[in-house]
């Protein structure tokens, strides 16, 4: 090739690269759930913060209601890098890294407010600094809630009347041995699950108070039991490869956007807790507001036997865990 040519070459080079670095750079998150729900809440927030403060360097895309796969998929292509963030259940973790597991232990947190020092605290980022080792960067956690049981067979006021319930659970060991522990009929499956509920493919499931509104579960689900077994928080996740190669600017930038977005979303889903019971009560779900939380504990009292945390970073930081919230 002769040197003009070749040095034409160059130039066109230059001058794409140039023109392709001058748009803006799209974001692409995933989450499992529609518009209204908590993960969406928290995602349109991060959106409308990284649109405005990166002064049109970036643009963020949500992919929601299910439409790239389930969580368990969304995690895997964060992996791969075709998706770049995520807003993913603490459960569907369980198969990358057995240490989120810790968060899931049943009847772990008191309150909000307990869960809220625990996670953004140094235990937390524990948490979040584990993930690197499965290719995932944690960025911080907003939140599903505390998880309910709801069913159309029966009033439940303690695990004596969970056996025999067929719940559907989420892909997660863990909670999986819960329901067992508890006497039910685990059965894993993706989201959504309302046609399974309705034709009585399960008879229950458990769930925080805003799926029951979003997902409009009183239609489908006479009985709902307040148990509050698990605080379920949801884990804001990006692309280990991808957020490593971005300037560190940018890298703070994604960072400050996630948490102020994971804070508002907490403080938003706080909020609308008392309403959304008493539009359950209204819609015609019988509520049993105090069951016996003792009994409940006593079931699951062995679980932190098993298997699932004889690893000895994963029983480390269970015993840690237990430690900081007694």
């Amino acid at each position: 090739m002769k040197k003009t040519g070749l040095i034409h070459l160059m130039l066109v080079l230059v001058l794409s690269t140039t023109a392709l670095a001058d748009k803006p750079f799209t974001i692409k998150l995933g989450v499992v759930t529609k518009p209204g729900a908590a993960q969406n809440i928290m995602a349109e927030k991060f959106k409308e913060l990284v649109e405005a403060r990166s002064n049109g360097a970036y643009t963020v895309k949500i992919y929601h209601s299910a439409s790239i796969g389930n969580e368990t998929e969304i995690l895997q292509q964060i992996q791969m890098g075709t998706i770049h963030m995520g807003v993913i259940t603490g459960g569907p973790f369980d198969t990358f890294d057995p240490v989120v597991r810790v968060i899931n232990y049943p009847f772990l947190f008191k309150d909000h407010d307990q869960a809220d020092r625990i996670l953004d605290g140094p235990l937390g980022d524990e948490i979040l600094k584990s993930l690197e080792t499965s290719g995932f960067k944690g960025l911080c956690f907003s939140e599903n809630g505390f998880r309910n049981l709801t069913n159309s067979k029966r009033e439940v006021t303690g695990p004596d009347q969970v056996k025999g319930l067929k719940i559907r659970v989420m892909s997660s060991a863990l909670h999986k041995a819960i329901w067992q522990a508890l006497g039910a009929n685990p059965t894993p499956m993706p989201w959504p699950i309302y046609t399974e509920l309705e034709q009585g493919v399960i008879d229950g499931q458990e769930n925080p108070l805003w799926v029951m509104e979003v997902y409009k579960f009183y239609e489908i689900q006479k009985y709902m039991t307040l148990t509050r077994h698990v605080y379920s928080p949801h884990i804001n996740v990006a692309s280990l490869n991808w957020f490593n190669r971005l300037p560190a600017a940018d890298q703070s930038l994604i960072i400050d956007a996630a948490t102020e977005s994971a804070k508002f979303q907490r403080k938003d889903n706080r909020e609308k807790n008392a309403d959304r019971l008493a539009l359950l009560r209204e819609k015609g779900m019988q509520v049993v507001d105090n069951p016996d939380i003792d009994a409940f504990r006593k079931r699951v009292a062995g679980l932190k036997d098993l298997d699932l945390y004889r690893e000895p970073r994963v029983r480390d930081l269970l015993v840690r865990m237990l430690a900081a919230v007694e």
